[in-house]
């Protein structure tokens, strides 16, 4: 697919949504992440909703966007598998990897991830990188844990910031915390992921490389690419 050199993010964002209908299996559910790219390819999946049997989504946005276009909605405890779940990053890397939760949903977007069989990765290539970490990494704490952790990763190098909105605390839809962590270079996913995941009071670090892509579309210049992991 050919693209102008022209297109602005928003349109490339368009682009894979649209994209990432090519993964969606007829007379199934889909997995629906979070994020500005992923309510691109909710609008898409409105198009053939009639082909569906509805979606089981990562938060309370995408579930009130998904149910405002017509798309039932199951609770994940609803359902032993999917076959694909379609999310956004914020960064991901050369092996599928991923930084995600700009958005403050990686908690319930790695719950949906974990029960499909395949990741798609929808991305503009600003989202491309070598080495994850540049991104503020989010992390969804236990409010009275957060303190404990920031000290954690500033022994780490790293410089965590509480998530403020409107100048509070921004609450998560698990009725969590935030933290924000800058100054990292994340060399090795899998055990940061795993190592973080284990100290006290972190609900879920936003590392995705358990549950890495397998399918990475990424919006560019040229056109979608398309990524295998």
């Amino acid at each position: 697919m050919t693209a102008r050199s022209t297109l602005s993010q928003d349109e490339l964002k368009t682009l894979v949504g649209q994209a990432a209908l090519q993964y969606v299996v007829p007379g199934e559910i889909v997995g629906v992440g979070t994020g500005s790219t992923v309510n691109k390819f909710i609008d898409a999946l409105a198009t053939v909703k009639d082909s569906i049997r509805g979606a089981v989504s990562s938060s309370e946005a995408s579930t009130a966007r998904l149910r405002a276009l017509g798309i039932a909605v199951f609770d994940a405890n609803e359902v032993a598998s999917l076959s694909v779940y379609i999310d956004g990053a914020d960064e991901i890397d050369g092996q599928g990897y991923m930084v995600k939760g700009g958005g403050a949903a990686l908690t319930r977007e790695k719950i949906v991830a974990a029960l499909a069989r395949r990741f798609v990765c929808i991305a503009d290539e600003s989202k491309r990188v070598k080495t994850l970490g540049a991104f503020p990494l989010p992390v969804e704490v236990i409010p009275m844990a957060a303190a404990q952790i920031a000290r954690r990763f500033a022994a780490l190098g790293g410089q965590a910031t509480l998530r403020l909105k409107n100048g509070q605390p921004l609450v998560t839809d698990n009725g969590q915390h935030i933290l924000d962590v800058r100054g990292l270079a994340i060399a090795d996913p899998l055990a940061f992921e795993s190592d973080v995941n284990q100290w006290p009071g972190v609900v879920t670090v936003g590392v995705f490389a358990h549950q890495k892509a397998q399918v990475c579309l990424l919006g560019t210049t040229a056109g979608v690419q398309t990524l295998h992991f």
